[in-house]
């Protein structure tokens, strides 16, 4: 944030960010270009990138998501342009889809990241010492999770595709994480595509609306992008 001017204006910038309004409709608010009101954006996300819990607690679900690869902004591309809001030309998981890891306790506490692959390395990289033996893991038997649980030792409950499993076990389930997917993905809707390389600034930004003590007011919005950690720590 340092050396951002207008800072009568961070906090309705920061509401703006709260409210999940686009880029143009934030630089109206603060009387400001739309390029300056792109850069106010990622400079008040970059710090939630980094904002997250240390350690996840009890039962934790982990799951992987999907989102079409996107170069939006990219003055070159090795492939014909998609409309707005465009679809994959291959059908099922392909190069063109980016892999993002969410894991979340009980609790609320959420960590995620984009893979650079769903690999049992990747996923070590992104959530290792975070989801640790203390936990019991829920997973839904994709192979990485899978061979990331096992190398860890980590304690897991694979949950099977039986429509009855919640009635067997009620407490052992990925149902949280899914819903959180959904919620992330209907969120992004709003914004007509991001490019790949901003996603980790979205999904910072979602963990703090998503944050179980709800500390999103604009004030502590601000705190937070100034590098206080408020949110996960």
């Amino acid at each position: 944030m340092a050396n951002l001017r207008k800072k009568d204006q961070w906090i309705t910038y920061a509401k703006g960010l709260h409210d999940g309004k686009s880029i143009r409709a934030c630089a109206k608010d603060c009387g400001i270009a739309v390029p300056t009101s792109f850069r106010w954006r990622h400079r008040f996300l970059k710090a939630a990138t980094t904002d997250k819990p240390t350690k996840l607690h009890g039962i934790t679900e982990a799951d992987e998501t999907y989102i079409l690869e996107s170069r939006k902004g990219s003055r070159e591309l090795s492939r014909p342009a998609r409309k707005r809001g465009g679809k994959a030309t291959k059908r099922g998981i392909s190069s063109e889809q980016i892999p993002i890891l969410v894991a979340r306790d009980r609790f609320g506490r959420t960590t995620d990241g984009v893979l650079p692959d769903f690999s049992a390395k990747s996923i070590k990289l992104l959530i290792g010492g975070v989801v640790t033996k203390e936990n019991v893991v829920c997973i839904d038997g994709g192979n990485a999770l899978w061979g990331f649980v096992n190398s860890q030792s980590i304690p897991y409950k694979l949950i099977p595709s039986d429509k009855f499993i919640h009635e067997k076990e009620p407490l052992f389930h990925v149902q949280n994480v899914n819903a959180y997917h959904s919620r992330f993905k209907q969120w992004m809707q709003r914004f007509n595509g991001v490019a790949t390389k901003y996603l980790p600034s979205y999904l910072g930004w979602r963990r703090i609306l998503e944050h179980p003590d709800k500390l999103t007011s604009p004030a502590r919005m601000v705190s937070g992008a100034l590098g206080r950690r408020l949110y996960q720590q």
